[in-house]
């Protein structure tokens, strides 16, 4: 038998959590076994209140030990400005377009694409329309 999907993270400030706009993370990983909806995270998250920052928002969908699974939204020319991380990265893109440049190159990322980064890779992500994105980081 099938899990329920793990609810998506709710809009408003989560209860008994001292203003917090998500529930704490330790209740959010805590279950052993995590099943999400996309598109429902993405609707839940787009509907957050506040502005984006630098024309994204995003969430921790997952963590556990070194491993972060993040859902990230942008709006058109929303940008992570140049950045690495102390492992693996890997950039899924669900839907839009991204140019993800690195010292090797550009790299255009559209849905159904993945390109993985080896560790302390510098890399800055810009969407060239309005665009979704999967996150996974297994920090060294």
């Amino acid at each position: 038998m099938a899990s329920p999907p793990v609810p998506a993270p709710a809009p408003a400030p989560a209860p008994g959590g001292g203003g917090r706009l998500r529930e704490h993370p330790q209740r959010r990983f805590a279950a052993p076994e995590q099943f999400f909806d996309l598109q429902a995270a993405v609707e839940h998250l787009a509907a957050e209140p506040g502005m984006m920052a630098e024309g994204h928002r995003q969430i921790a969908l997952y963590r556990h030990g070194p491993m972060t699974v993040g859902l990230f939204i942008f709006e058109r020319g929303g940008r992570l400005p140049d950045h690495s991380a102390e492992g693996v990265v890997i950039l899924h893109g669900l839907s839009g377009r991204f140019e993800v440049r690195t010292a090797q190159g550009s790299h255009a990322l559209r849905p159904g694409q993945i390109l993985i980064l080896a560790p302390n890779v510098k890399h800055d992500i810009a969407a060239l329309e309005s665009s979704r994105m999967l996150l996974t980081v297994c920090l060294e």
